[in-house]
């Protein structure tokens, strides 16, 4: 026991650097991910058929492509086409595609769930289209829809460990270094491992307390 703790604390400044990396990736990700998902929740409800259909299009490539697939294909397919990127940039893109199609749908969930007789009242106001989503609906949508992006925040954050097959120096991929340095794959896996949890067991805590609360406004 005594050894491994004294591993683990030698080990975590390294662990701790890569995983400050994947949680900056994560949030870029999810950044430009979550408006484009709502872009697209919008898009595919559209009645401008064009709009309707490259929106579908986008989240079906999203949700259908696994993210591993997405990842090879910035990184190791774009060059065929004379356009290479980081691996940190091919991540954000991937990671935010993959977010944008799969947050679309519970952002539109959300704009459903919102009552009829807002959208009636915004009419009787005389709002355009527009300035009714954004001054009336949208809003209520996203407090409809916060815990359920909150947690798909933490599953983005768990998927950033596919990012060390693109050699992203993420959690994941410092672990792999140190296990193949030392042998101690287990040891060290697990304090990866408890690293994840130790961030995304509160945090589920957190978004199920949150859910409580607010259905009982809605």
């Amino acid at each position: 026991m005594n050894d491994l703790l004294s591993n683990w604390s030698e080990w975590l400044p390294e662990l701790f650097d890569g995983y400050k990396f994947s949680i900056q990736i994560c949030t870029l990700a999810l950044l430009w991910g979550v408006p484009v998902g709502l872009m697209l929740a919008i898009g595919t409800d559209s009645k401008t058929k064009l709009l309707r259909i490259v929106s579908i299009c986008l989240v079906e490539l999203g949700r259908g492509a696994p993210v591993l697939i997405l990842l090879q294909f910035f990184y190791f397919g774009l060059p065929n086409a004379h356009v290479s990127l980081s691996s940190a940039a091919a991540s954000i893109l991937a990671l935010g595609w993959s977010t944008a199609a799969y947050t679309s749908e519970i952002i539109r969930g959300g704009l459903k769930a919102v009552p009829a007789g807002q959208r009636e009242a915004a009419v009787t106001l005389g709002l355009p289209t527009m300035t009714a989503m954004r001054i009336v609906i949208i809003p209520q949508a996203m407090r409809i829809c916060l815990p359920p992006l909150l947690g798909f925040a933490m599953v983005m954050l768990q998927t950033t460990s596919l990012c060390f097959t693109i050699a992203l120096p993420e959690l994941v991929a410092r672990a792999n270094d140190i296990g193949s340095a030392s042998f101690q794959y287990m040891s060290v896996l697990m304090l990866t491992g408890l690293m994840y949890a130790a961030v995304c067991i509160p945090a589920t805590v957190i978004t199920s307390q949150m859910e409580k609360r607010l259905s009982k406004h809605i």
